[in-house]
């Protein structure tokens, strides 16, 4: 426990210097080089209440490591059938590509579940995309528990899907910016890329809910989500945010559910309300992507 709880062994925390530097680039990249006109750079509300959200979002992520870790660690140590070896080359593989599987199946349940995507919707409240949105993280990863479990049952070691994830969460920082262009072919075949991630970040209804992957962008090419980018997209949420309050961007949704719930007349719609995808409603059932954009 003391190993997966040390800072010093979370690849983010050594990231967190470079995370800094790259910020002071994107900033002076902004101001001093020639760049697309439709770049919109940074606003100074904006990037701090995402550098907050993302300070804040450190205690969240250390509880849900202790909370998670007791619980895979029982997997492991008395369910899992077998234990894989830790100290091959192949293992750090499997496991990199376990855990970004697991974050694309949870990634888009928190946009298809609306109980999820409360918790989630905070960090596309922003209508800014660079490094500093990369911070705008979520206080409430809770529903992550369940899409790595398989990983200790099929013998991954639990501690290893910490270290897996801290990479994948510095890989995704660098996917935040408008800055870079497409990449090769080849790397954008296979790999989440600026350009793949300023989709998953689009509000306009060919953007919606596409582009789940963290590392590989294959997930999406596999299972159906994958969107290619053809015009600069509409970021942030489809309904605009008017605020910087942190509680409000981070909790807000949760009234509007509770507020629903309150006006449901069955269980059938209260359960849409929770179960359902964002913007459910009894009369209109589940919406399509250009009902969602065309939400007030």
């Amino acid at each position: 426990m003391q190993d997966v709880l040390d800072p010093l062994k979370n690849p983010v925390t050594w990231a967190a210097p470079f995370f800094v530097l790259t910020i002071l680039v994107e900033l002076a990249a902004l101001r001093w080089l020639d760049h697309d006109d439709n770049v919109t750079g940074y606003a100074l509300k904006d990037a701090r209440a995402s550098i907050s959200m993302g300070v804040v979002s450190l205690v969240f992520l250390t509880l849900f490591k202790v909370v998670s870790f007791v619980g895979f660690v029982a997997v492991y140590a008395y369910v899992a059938p077998f234990h894989l070896p830790t100290d091959t080359w192949w293992y750090w593989v499997l496991v990199v590509l376990g855990v970004d599987l697991g974050y694309y199946w949870h990634h888009r349940f928190s946009h298809r579940v609306r109980i999820a995507w409360a918790g989630h919707q905070a960090h596309h409240s922003s209508e800014f995309m660079n490094f500093g949105t990369a911070l705008r993280q979520k206080w409430n990863p809770w529903f992550e528990f369940f899409f790595w479990l398989p990983l200790p049952l099929l013998g991954f070691a639990p501690w290893t899907l910490y270290v897996a994830f801290g990479l994948n969460l510095v890989y995704q920082f660098y996917v935040h910016t408008e800055l870079v262009e497409k990449l090769p072919r080849p790397v954008e075949l296979v790999m989440n890329t600026p350009s793949h991630h300023r989709v998953h970040h689009g509000s306009d209804p060919e953007y919606l809910d596409k582009n789940y992957g963290g590392i590989l962008i294959v997930w999406d090419r596999l299972f159906g989500t994958f969107a290619e980018e053809h015009r600069r997209p509409r970021y942030g949420l489809t309904t605009k945010v008017e605020t910087f309050n942190l509680l409000e961007l981070q909790y807000g949704h949760y009234r509007e559910i509770w507020a629903d719930l309150r006006g449901a007349r069955t269980w059938r719609e209260r359960w849409g309300y929770v179960a359902g995808p964002p913007g459910w409603t009894p009369e209109r059932g589940t919406p399509t992507p250009a009902e969602r954009a065309a939400q007030p």
